[in-house]
């Protein structure tokens, strides 16, 4: 789960992180009004999305007065802003942070995440500012690592090297040391797979400032958090993938015109990756679990064909706990209630595969049944259009 930056730096300032003053504003008299209470000779008028790269959008702009960050909020509330993160399509921006405005001296790159090849969170920094994804391409070296032990956290030790590795002057590491461990504890504190500050910004009376803020958080622990569930802004995922997440499934939308529905992730990519060498693109990822139901087979359904992209679904189950007979029933209910018109090409192995096909080919419906994986991606890319 995603959240926007004025959340993420409420949360960051609960630890102790600096971050600089501002409000949030759903209109234009809203930013006036909180423009007039910052009491800034300069505040920042921040578009929030869930999407990075909104300076170069248009989306982040410096305002001199409180009148001004007024007119400008009037111009970016409502506007379609396109980053390379949101792709064409864009996204609706809706609420803006009213920032105040600070005397930046360097600006910075920090950022925690799970590294899952050492199976821990790393902390990684860079003093070559925001083009993070650039100084990693181009020198990965820039990039400062420190991989830290769970049962002891980033340690003040860890915390200086970064400090030090930044080049921050000897006053300021002291300082950071605390801003750091900070950043550490809310990103676990808090069950986060991600926390960027980007850029972390050194002020001209030395402090260090988190100007930016991301956080993702893992869905597998929002049980634990209920203030966190509650930051979730529906305006900013998928239709598709809101509806979906209502009954346990997994959905990301693609651009593809081949739906897929397996039980598994590593099928789901296997899956992906067949249709792809087949000559097709998937239109989605839908994971109905290794334990789904007939009434969850049923709705999969029923959002894949809420997608007008699909000209054709590809069904790949390896029948386990989700076992063939108790798919294949709720894939029939499906095509009778919802009465689809595009052709779908069902792979199934496993528990009841026999009694599964079976009830496929009793329904009536034109269902194909694929022999194998490469024969239902060939199938079912031939029944979409074709190779492109």
């Amino acid at each position: 789960m995603k959240i926007h930056e004025y959340q993420a730096k409420a949360i960051l300032a609960r630890y102790g992180v600096t971050t600089p003053r501002g409000e949030v504003a759903f209109s234009k008299e809203e930013a006036l009004q909180a423009a007039q209470r910052l009491k800034s000779n300069i505040c920042v008028v921040k578009a929030q999305i869930h999407a990075g790269g909104r300076g170069k959008g248009g989306g982040v702009k410096l305002a001199r007065s409180a009148e001004e960050a007024a007119d400008i909020a009037g111009q970016i509330l409502g506007m379609k802003l396109v980053t390379p993160q949101t792709g064409p399509a864009g996204r609706i921006v809706k609420r803006l942070l009213i920032e105040e405005g600070l005397d930046i001296k360097r600006e910075l790159y920090l950022g925690l995440l799970v590294d899952r090849a050492s199976g821990r969170v790393v902390f990684m920094a860079s003093a070559a500012g925001m083009e993070i994804e650039e100084v990693a391409k181009k020198d990965p070296s820039a990039i400062l690592r420190e991989t830290i032990h769970p049962a002891v956290g980033l340690e003040p030790y860890q915390a200086r090297k970064i400090a030090f590795g930044l080049g921050l002057p000897l006053e300021v590491v002291n300082y950071a040391t605390p801003f750091l461990q900070a950043l550490y504890r809310a990103f676990t504190d808090t069950d986060a797979s991600l926390l960027e500050i980007n850029p972390c910004v050194l002020t001209g009376d030395g402090k260090l400032v988190a100007l930016d803020a991301k956080m993702t958080f893992d869905d597998n622990a929002l049980f634990r958090h209920k203030e966190l569930r509650e930051l979730r802004d529906l305006d900013e995922e998928d239709p598709l993938e809101v509806e979906a997440s209502k009954y346990g499934l997994n959905y990301i939308k693609l651009d593809g015109s081949v739906a897929c529905m397996v039980n598994g992730a590593g099928l789901a990519m296997a899956t992906m990756d067949i249709i792809k060498y087949a000559g097709g693109s998937p239109a989605n990822f839908l994971d109905v679990g290794g334990g789904a139901s007939s009434d969850q087979v049923k709705n999969a359904f029923r959002i894949l064909m809420n997608d007008p992209a699909v000209k054709a679904v590809f069904i790949n189950i390896f029948g386990g706990i989700l076992r063939c007979d108790v798919l294949a029933t709720g894939v029939v209910a499906a095509a009778k209630d919802l009465q689809w018109k595009v052709p779908v090409v069902v792979r199934m192995e496993g528990t009841n595969v026999e009694v599964g096909q079976q009830i496929l080919r009793d329904s009536g419906l034109n269902f194909a049944i694929a022999r194998d994986m490469k024969d239902g991606a060939q199938k079912v890319v031939k029944l979409a259009g074709g190779p492109r």
